[in-house]
């Protein structure tokens, strides 16, 4: 990948210094992003069952976004819609328990997915190198983060246009999602797989989502994806006693995504 071998070999080569490596063979290139313009950045996609919980119906871009207590289903969800972003780009920096299989089953390409497991005090530069090629990135910072620290990253970002995705607090975010209730379904008494998740979504943050937005969702279904709780289907029993029927087939490594 030759737009990325220059930008990350002085760092690659230093003991102690964050390694980043593609998921899958990139589908292609990512090209530099600093020729953007600023009024042709506009939104981030995100799944139709996101959009009534975002203020503007996508992520804007050269922001950041905190999502509460790092729930990974819903980073997972939010990031896919990366996708649909001109075949844009995506990076998950800090967050090495990732589960590749529920990010795909979510939607995200793996194709066009770098990772660096554990940049440790490291991450602030690997993200300002990823920022201007990138659409989208996923971090889990290595401890709390400095408002100075935020606000010289909140101008890479809105520079660049990259949408910042973190899992946890973030000083200045212009919007914190969070995951208020959850309940699996599936598992029995000893027995069982787990089928999906019913979650309620709260999204707050400055301007137009100051008074916060909400909705419903199975975070994921049981094909792994996200949709609105009121769509009728046939939904997973909740916690039962056995029946001696064979329990509803699961996702495979759809446990990657339990939080």
């Amino acid at each position: 990948m030759p737009v990325f071998e220059p930008a990350f070999e002085s760092i690659a080569e230093q003991p102690g210094r964050p390694a980043l490596r593609p998921v899958a063979l990139p589908a292609a290139v990512p090209a530099p992003e600093g020729g953007r313009s600023v009024a042709g950045r506009g939104l981030v996609p995100v799944a139709p069952a996101l959009r009534e919980v975002l203020p503007d119906g996508g992520l804007r871009r050269g922001t950041a976004v905190s999502v509460a207590g790092g729930d990974a289903g819903l980073l997972l969800a939010l990031a896919a819609g990366v996708r649909e972003a001109g075949g844009g780009w995506a990076a998950a920096v800090g967050l090495p328990d990732l589960g590749l299989a529920a990010a795909e089953g979510y939607g995200l390409d793996l194709r066009r997915l770098l990772v660096a497991d554990d940049p440790g005090p490291h991450w602030p530069e690997v993200v300002s190198v990823l920022a201007g090629a990138v659409e989208l990135i996923m971090l889990r910072p290595d401890g709390p983060v400095p408002p100075k620290l935020a606000t010289r990253l909140a101008a890479v970002l809105r520079r660049s246009g990259c949408v910042l995705l973190v899992a946890g607090p973030w000083p200045g975010a212009v919007l914190r999602l969070e995951v208020r209730s959850g309940r699996w379904f599936g598992l029995g008494d000893g027995y069982g797989q787990l089928a999906g998740r019913q979650v309620e979504v709260v999204a707050e943050g400055r301007g137009s989502a100051v008074r916060g937005r909400t909705a419903r969702l199975w975070l994921p279904d049981e094909h792994g994806a996200v949709r609105p709780l009121r769509e009728h289907r046939e939904q997973p029993q909740p916690l039962a006693e056995p029946t001696g029927q064979p329990a509803p087939a699961a996702l495979p490594e759809l446990v990657a995504a339990v939080v």
